[in-house]
């Protein structure tokens, strides 16, 4: 791949290659050890309807709001991953049409054959509604949700050294038989200033964001949820922040170089909401909410029955809600077009709202 390229890749080239490669790739291999529960199942990581089929049921809360206010019968999810969040989901929704309302049929973007596989055997109880794509359609009617969806998305990095700025991206050193960083001059910038003169590392977001702009482009009535690790911008660029927020995962243990053990380990990067929400309004969309994970779901009544709960499940759902664990590094945007945006808010920005701090 180096030797197309002159010997230098961005680092999102770098990253899509390391992540999506349709055989080397850490996602589209479809490892086991991907999606898990905790440290002692050999995951790599835990996502949240993994940890409690109680985020599914909370979330379905909102999918069904949306549907009922926006009239459409759709959801499409990116990255449905185990399929996890698919069952609680449909599950929910199922409960919610229980009056004999037309079913919903649940649609997955998956580029992973192996994961698509997985999923169908998870989701056998709904054969027949649901329905796997390799691309979003050209027009939507529905909810759209993105779970730990945005951070997966190759960043490029930025690198100010000496009051220069640089994109850094990789090259392989052929004497010592691995990737190394290089650096090289560049016209592009953070979306803000970063005060001081001090070296400084970060990322900017120009495929996520594109990915949100197609979205906006597509979604005729609807609504679109997503949920993931991130800031607004004038905290993703903190001049404190000097490192960035590039990190890879595997086992359960992070650390912070990319470069080694490439397809074997997740790469993520914080989001930036600020430019998402940016992002989405240059295509019509209208900003419905943003707030923390923990106050999305308290809205939308995770507690609802919990203390009735089993102590394990209530241990695993509060993990979803409680600052020093999801509830405060996660965060939730909601997003619509014009048209599905009048006359409703969604259950989860009903209280504690921060679009103001976007």
């Amino acid at each position: 791949m180096l030797g197309e390229s002159g010997g230098w890749l961005s680092f999102d080239r770098f990253m899509a290659i390391a992540l999506y490669h349709p055989q080397a790739g850490y996602y589209a291999s479809g490892a086991d050890g991907i999606f898990g529960y905790g440290p002692s199942d050999g995951s790599d990581f835990v996502t949240a309807p993994v940890l409690s089929a109680r985020f599914g049921a909370t979330m379905a809360r909102v999918v069904a709001q949306a549907l009922r206010e926006t009239g459409t019968r759709a959801v499409w999810e990116f990255g449905a991953g185990s399929g996890a969040l698919a069952a609680q989901l449909l599950t929910g929704l199922d409960l919610a049409d229980s009056g004999g309302a037309q079913p919903v049929q649940y649609h997955i973007i998956e580029l992973s054959a192996t994961l698509r596989e997985r999923q169908a055997e998870r989701l056998a109880r709904w054969s027949g509604r649901v329905h796997w794509h390799d691309r979003l359609a050209e027009g939507i009617d529905g909810v759209v949700l993105g779970n730990e969806v945005l951070d997966a998305m190759p960043v490029k990095l930025l690198q100010r050294i000496d009051g220069v700025w640089h994109e850094r991206g990789v090259a392989w050193d052929e004497a010592a038989g691995r990737f190394v960083w290089q650096d090289r001059a560049t016209e592009l910038r953070p979306p803000c200033a970063i005060d001081g003169m001090h070296d400084y590392l970060t990322e900017i977001h120009p495929q996520a964001e594109a990915f949100v702009r197609t979205v906006g482009e597509r979604l005729r009535r609807g609504a679109a949820f997503f949920i993931d690790y991130g800031f607004p911008e004038h905290e993703y660029y903190h001049p404190q922040r000097a490192m960035g927020t590039l990190m890879c995962h595997r086992a359960h243990r992070a650390d912070a170089d990319p470069l080694s053990d490439v397809g074997s380990k997740d790469i993520t990067a914080h989001v930036n909401f600020t430019g998402i929400a940016l992002a989405a309004q240059q295509v019509g969309l209208e900003v419905l909410g943003y707030t923390s994970q923990g106050r999305f779901l308290l809205n939308a009544g995770l507690l609802d029955g919990l203390d009735e709960a089993p102590l394990p499940e209530r241990a695993a759902a509060l993990k979803l809600v409680h600052e020093h664990e999801m509830g405060e590094l996660f965060k939730v945007i909601g997003l619509a077009p014009r048209a599905s945006s009048r006359g409703w808010v969604p259950m989860g920005f009903a209280h504690g709202d921060r679009t103001h701090a976007l």
